[in-house]
């Protein structure tokens, strides 16, 4: 499978609602553009990876998240919802497409997110901790809202410095 160029903020995609994958969008076309996400995001080291990151303004993101032993659980969700949060866990997070910057973030503890697989078919995900942090930041992603959206006023202010720094030492791109 060819391996995606990340995109990087402020890319504008990043920042744009992306649109819902309709249902006769469920052919092989997505279901390659979906493998391309999974050897994109393996490569890149990362556990989730949303299509704007890859320059696909559509709701669709995938996501391997260790489960603690040496297995992990890796999904699709394709047009995701989040149907119900509870909880709360704070911790450091990154992402992809802001290389070098990690910030501590505060999120819900348990998620259940609905979507759909490579199939159309729709199904509901019940998750906590890592994957519930992963398919809240990848639905953000989703939703053109990116995780400097999720800090503080100064804790964005002290993150856009390090961007700028990164971009000015070409560490950025």
């Amino acid at each position: 499978m060819p391996i995606l160029p990340i995109v990087h903020y402020p890319e504008q995609v990043l920042l744009t609602v992306g649109k819902p994958v309709e249902e006769g969008e469920f052919d092989a076309e997505l279901a390659q553009l979906v493998d391309s996400m999974f050897a994109t995001m393996e490569h890149a080291r990362g556990v989730g990876l949303a299509a704007p990151q890859v320059g696909v303004s559509r709701r669709l993101f995938v996501m391997d998240t260790p489960n603690g032993d040496e297995s992990s659980e890796r999904h699709v969700l394709i047009n995701p919802e989040i149907v119900h949060v509870e909880g709360e866990q704070v911790g450091d997070e990154g992402c992809l497409s802001f290389p070098g910057l990690y910030q501590v973030v505060q999120r819900e503890m348990r998620v259940i997110a609905r979507a759909q697989n490579v199939k159309g078919e729709e199904f509901e995900l019940d998750v906590r901790g890592l994957a519930a942090r992963c398919i809240l930041h990848e639905t953000d992603h989703c939703d053109g809202i990116v995780f400097l959206d999720r800090m503080t006023p100064l804790k964005r202010q002290f993150a856009k410095r390090k961007i700028k720094t990164l971009q000015r030492t070409g560490k950025w791109n």
